[in-house]
């Protein structure tokens, strides 16, 4: 008789045993297999919802002058004579070496004009970039998406006493307010916003622009790398790269993988010893048996091959099932725990490690009571004959 035949007919004579040992790693592995499915899918949605929380790199043109500002106050006036890039030119962040991690970039144009006899910064954007770039914007009205609206800051609207539907004749061109931004707390709050090209028209700034952000996220993303390498597209330019946005957002992530890293490793940990207590108790069970096997002729390593097949078995069978059952579980549990998203297909390098875990777990838990029966003295065990 061959040894797998023997560890497959103790197996179908032990049905209770095998199928609480099953049980128990299945629980193991589809707990873990649930804990990284999950994880895997709060990663990818938290990246996607930071990805679009602002900018990390900015780019401004260089200029000589220092700063005049401090805690929110300006000396003097502002510096709008530096010179600006081409908006021709941006493209050229699209063929830096790591620009598959750029996401979206926001050209600005910012000058001085005059609205009801008081001085008002004016910006124009580009509506498709910069509305999913600043996700906090919250516009009482529709925001800008015409050559000929605006949008109004909260506190730029009170002084200059502008509501929606009004109009502003700028640069010999009439606009409608068709938006209130609601407060922020930050310089959006006193400016007037409007579509890009109008306002380079009103500014007389045509293809000009004044200040670049951009949206470069990802985990592990080479931010510093990524400054560099627009600095030396742009050496006109002066890039910061916010690196301590950067790292909120890795940390956010790392912060719920190690969670489930440690969870299922307490998992394993629990299923081993599951494994290991039932094999031995099994082995205790099998004196008479396995004094017998060594009575006919069969070797140590022989009574050992028969237990680690059984191992081999509960283990595959356990991760085969684990799998299945543990991303069941994360589909009902996903839609609870990040509305909106939903499970992604099959992960088949989640599948291979599932039942990788399911036999390395059940040949390590079984391999001291497989030395353990190996050892035994085939006179002492036929004495309980």
């Amino acid at each position: 008789m061959r040894l797998h035949n023997i560890s497959f007919n103790n197996l179908r004579r032990r049905k209770g045993k095998t199928i609480f040992l099953i049980t128990g790693l299945l629980i193991g592995i589809a707990t873990i297999v649930t804990l990284l499915t999950i994880t895997e899918n709060m990663s990818r949605d938290i990246e996607e919802r930071l990805d679009r929380f602002g900018a990390n790199i900015v780019m401004v043109p260089k200029s000589e002058n220092l700063s005049l500002s401090y805690g929110g106050v300006t000396v003097g006036g502002v510096n709008y004579t530096i010179e600006e890039f081409d908006e021709n030119r941006l493209g050229a962040l699209r063929e830096i070496e790591n620009a598959e991690n750029i996401g979206i970039i926001a050209p600005k144009v910012l000058g001085p004009v005059e609205i009801r006899g008081k001085q008002v910064l004016l910006m124009g954007i580009d509506p498709e970039s910069e509305l999913p770039l600043k996700t906090w914007w919250h516009f009482e009205g529709v925001p800008p998406s015409h050559s000929t609206d605006l949008a109004v800051g909260s506190e730029a609207a009170k002084a200059l006493g502008l509501a929606i539907g009004d109009s502003v004749m700028l640069g010999g061109k009439n606009f409608v307010v068709t938006a209130i931004l609601q407060p922020t707390g930050a310089a959006e709050d006193g400016i007037v916003i409007g579509e890009l090209h109008a306002i380079q028209g009103v500014l007389e700034k045509p293809g000009k622009i004044s200040l670049v952000e951009i949206s470069a996220f990802c985990n592990g993303c080479p931010i510093t790398e990524m400054a560099l390498q627009i600095a030396e597209k742009f050496p006109n330019a002066r890039v910061n790269a916010l690196k301590q946005a950067m790292m909120s957002k890795m940390q956010s992530i790392d912060m719920f993988k190690s969670f489930s890293y440690g969870v299922a490793a307490l998992v394993i940990f629990i299923g081993s010893l599951l494994v290991f207590v039932t094999m031995m108790g099994s082995v205790n069970e099998r004196t008479r048996e396995i004094g017998i096997f060594r009575a006919i002729g069969f070797r140590r390593g022989h009574v050992m091959r028969i237990i680690m097949i059984e191992a081999i078995f509960i283990g595959f069978l356990a991760g085969l099932l684990g799998f299945g059952v543990g991303r069941g579980l994360a589909w009902i549990v996903i839609p609870f725990v990040i509305p909106g998203s939903s499970l992604s297909g099959l992960s088949g390098t989640l599948g291979v490690v599932a039942l990788l875990l399911g036999v390395s777990l059940s040949l390590l838990a079984s391999l001291y009571p497989a030395l353990k029966a190996s050892k035994l003295d085939p006179t002492t065990a036929l004495r309980a004959i």
